[in-house]
């Protein structure tokens, strides 16, 4: 048996995003907190194995490499149990409502109300297992993580908002070709390469950065380049813009587009 093609793909897309749209405020907030949290195991985890002390020298971008390796293992976690996260949805929410199957109020009110489930469940894992634990306060790893979050925290509004839309358009990608798999393997191996991609290239997801930069202020506090109002103004903010448009434009719009016009959907 062949592969689905884009016209299965989007009708089981349309199918998932009308089913998620409809699901009650608790519900919503209790899969996408363990969205997040998963997210922010992945990105633990990436941070973790990619730091050592010392590091090895000379060897340009092992470093990123490596967590970019390591990172996508979240990712595939929450597509794989099904749990409601952001960015995803800016792919399986747009469908549906680009079809009139929806309304846009049922997109917006998903979409803030995952987008809050999935800040709070890598708030959770920050301060849980990265900060009350010690983990994350000593070492190279500190340093390292608050590297991150300087520079996340650094970038013009323009900037961050243009890594956001690269970002979610590798993501949202890979959700679109985990349709494709049909086996737990086919799926995790089309999640896992879109989403090393953009982390590889230094794209930002939004959620990531609820764990890399919350974890950086629990770990180091709040200093003149980080602290929780540019973390929200300066970097989720057009961050979370930015995945919107990968997400909806790049994916979901452009494949719509090109099955309208082949008569396909």
């Amino acid at each position: 048996m062949g592969l689905p093609g884009s016209d299965e793909i989007i009708e089981s897309i349309s199918v998932s995003g009308k089913h998620s749209s409809r699901l009650s405020v608790d519900v919503l907030l209790t899969s996408s907190f363990l969205a997040g949290a998963y997210i922010a195991f992945g990105a633990f985890l990436a941070l973790m194995a990619s730091t050592g002390n010392p590091w090895p020298e000379g060897i340009l971008g092992l470093q990123k490499l490596v967590y970019a390796a390591v990172f996508p293992v979240g990712v595939i976690y929450v597509i794989l149990t099904h749990a409601e996260l952001f960015t995803e949805n800016c792919l399986l929410i747009t469908v549906p409502f680009l079809r009139r199957e929806i309304h846009f109020n049922s997109l917006l009110r998903n979409w803030v109300i995952v987008w809050i489930g999935n800040f709070i469940g890598c708030i959770a894992v920050a301060y849980l297992f990265g900060y009350a634990s010690g983990v994350l306060r000593g070492g190279p790893w500190q340093s390292y993580l608050y590297s991150l979050a300087q520079g996340k925290c650094s970038r013009p509004f323009i900037e961050a908002f243009l890594r956001g839309v690269g970002a979610n358009w590798m993501s949202c990608l890979a959700g679109w070709m985990a349709f494709k798999g049909k086996t737990v393997l086919d799926k995790a191996i089309a999640i896992y390469l879109p989403v090393m991609t953009y982390v590889a290239l230094g794209m930002e997801n939004s959620v990531t950065n609820m764990f890399t930069i919350s974890a950086s202020l629990f770990a180091v506090g709040s200093t003149s380049v980080v602290s929780w109002q540019s973390f929200f103004l300066a970097n989720l903010l057009p961050v979370s813009l930015g995945n919107i448009v990968g997400g909806a434009f790049f994916v979901a719009g452009i494949y719509l587009f090109i099955n309208r016009r082949t008569g396909l959907v």
